[in-house]
C-alpha cells in the first residue's frame, strides 16, 4: 500500500481535514449561540478549543516522531478530534456548560494534528526534487480550506441550522482518516534505537527551533504575522458593518483574502524556486503591513484591495514557512517542529484577536493601524535573529 500512496491521496486527506477544521470553529460558535443562547458562551467554546493547542502541539508532534507508523497515530488523533466535536454538540444544552468547555479544551489538544501533523509527513510522500512543488500545493490546501470551511459553516447554518454545520465538519474530518491511516511508514534503522524519553525529545525540538537561525527567524516572523492576522479577524465585523453596509459582509473580506492566497500559491507552485523561502517570509510580512495600512482608509475599494493584498502576503508566507521547516528540521524531530509551530501560530492568532477586539470597539482605524504596525514588526523580527554567517561557522549537520 505504501508504494501506491500518492500525492493526490495526501492532498485529498489534508484538504478534507483542514476544511473540517476551518469549518468547525464558526460552526461551533453558531451552535453555541443557537443552543446556549449566549454570545459569551459561543466565544468561550471557540477559545476553549483553540487555546489548548499550545500545549497539545509539541507533545503530539513528539509522539508522531516516535511512531513507526505516524499515519496511524495521526488518524487516531483525527478520529478523537471528530469525536470531541460531536461530544461538544451533544453536550450543548444538556450538560453543564463548564463540562462542555472542558470537552472543548481536551479536544483542542489534538487540533495541531489537522495542520502541522499532516505537513510533517510530506517528505515521506514526495521525497527529493518534487518536494518544493508539493510543498506549495500543500500550502494551497490551507488557503482552499480557509475559503471553503467558513463559507460551508455559514451556508449550512443558514439553511439547515448550526448543529448540521458541526455534523458536516465532523464528517469532513472523518473522511480524512483513510488518507492519514495509509501514510508511508518511517524508515527506521532498526527496533530499539530510540532510547530517549518524550521529555528529552521535547527539549531537543525546542533546541532545534531556537538554535537554527533560519528556523528561528521563520518561526518568529510567522507567529508575529499571525498576531496581526488575528487583529484583522477582530476587525472584519466592524469593517463589514461600517464599510460594506452589513456586519455579515465581513466574511466576504476573509473570502477575498483566501482567494488571493490560493492564487498566489498556485503561481508559486508553478515556479517553486523563483524566490528563496527565507526572503518570502519577511517580504510577505511587509506586504501584509502595507495592506493593513491601506485598510485604514475605511472605504470599500481600498479595503477590498487591502484584503486581496493580505492574501497575497499570507499564502506565499505559509508555503515558505513549510519549505524552511522541511529544509531545517531533522527527520526524527520533524513532526514536533511542525506541530509546535502550528500551536504557536494558533496562540498568536488568538492573542491578536483578543487584543484588537477592545481596541476596535474604541477605534477601528486605531486597531487596523496597530495590526499594520505588528505586521511590520514581524518583518523586522526576521532580522533580529542573526544568520549563520553572523554567528560563526555552522554547527555540524544532525545525523538523520
Amino acid at each position: 500500500m505504501e508504494s501506491r500512496y500518492s500525492l493526490r491521496s495526501y492532498l485529498g486527506g489534508a484538504a478534507a481535514a483542514r476544511a473540517g477544521d476551518e469549518m468547525s470553529g464558526p460552526a461551533l460558535m453558531l451552535a453555541g449561540f443557537t443552543l446556549a443562547g449566549s454570545t459569551t458562551d459561543a466565544s468561550s467554546l471557540l477559545a476553549g478549543i483553540t487555546i489548548s493547542a499550545a500545549v497539545g502541539g509539541p507533545l503530539l508532534g513528539a509522539l508522531l516522531d516516535r511512531a513507526e507508523r505516524p499515519g496511524r497515530l495521526l488518524a487516531g488523533a483525527l478520529g478523537l478530534y471528530a469525536a470531541g466535536l460531536g461530544a461538544i454538540l451533544v453536550g450543548l444544552g444538556r450538560l453543564p456548560f463548564t463540562v462542555t468547555i472542558l470537552i472543548a479544551v481536551l479536544t483542542g489538544l489534538l487540533g495541531p494534528a489537522l495542520s502541522g501533523g499532516w505537513t510533517a509527513q510530506l517528505p515521506r510522500v514526495v521525497p527529493g526534487d518534487g518536494l518544493p512543488r508539493a510543498n506549495a500545493l500543500d500550502a494551497m490546501m490551507f488557503s482552499a480550506a480557509s475559503l471553503a470551511g467558513p463559507a460551508l459553516a455559514g451556508g449550512l447554518a443558514e439553511v439547515q441550522g448550526a448543529p448540521t454545520a458541526v455534523v458536516v465538519s465532523v464528517g469532513l474530518i472523518v473522511s480524512a482518516l483513510p488518507g492519514a491511516w495509509f501514510l508511508p511508514a518511517r524508515h527506521s534503522r532498526g527496533r530499539g534505537t530510540r532510547k530517549t524519553s518524550v521529555i528529552s525529545d521535547l527539549a531537543a525540538g525546542i533546541r532545534v527551533v531556537t538554535g537554527k537561525p533560519p528556523l528561528a527567524r521563520a518561526t518568529l516572523t510567522s507567529v508575529v504575522s499571525c498576531v496581526a492576522q488575528g487583529m484583522l479577524m477582530a476587525c472584519t465585523v466592524l469593517l463589514g458593518e461600517r464599510v460594506l453596509g452589513g456586519a455579515g459582509r465581513g466574511a466576504m473580506l476573509l473570502s477575498c483574502a483566501a482567494v488571493s492566497a490560493l492564487v498566489a500559491n498556485a503561481v508559486l507552485a508553478r515556479f517553486p524556486r523563483s524566490l528563496a523561502p527565507d526572503t518570502i517570509i519577511w517580504a510577505s510580512a511587509l506586504v501584509q503591513a502595507a495592506a493593513l495600512a491601506l485598510a485604514t482608509a475605511e472605504r470599500p475599494a481600498p479595503v477590498i484591495v487591502a484584503v486581496l493584498l493580505i492574501g497575497i502576503g499570507e499564502g506565499p508566507q505559509l508555503a515558505a514557512l513549510f519549505a524552511i521547516r522541511h529544509r531545517e528540521a531533522p527527520d526524527h524531530l520533524r513532526g514536533q517542529i511542525f506541530t509546535t509551530g502550528a500551536s504557536l501560530k494558533i496562540t498568536g492568532f488568538a492573542l491578536g484577536a483578543s487584543v484588537a477586539g477592545p481596541v476596535a470597539s474604541w477605534s477601528l482605524r486605531g486597531a487596523l493601524t496597530l495590526a499594520a504596525s505588528v505586521a511590520a514588526l514581524a518583518a523586522l523580527a526576521f532580522f533580529v535573529i542573526p544568520s549563520r554567517s553572523d554567528v560563526g561557522p555552522a554547527a555540524p549537520p544532525v545525523t538523520r
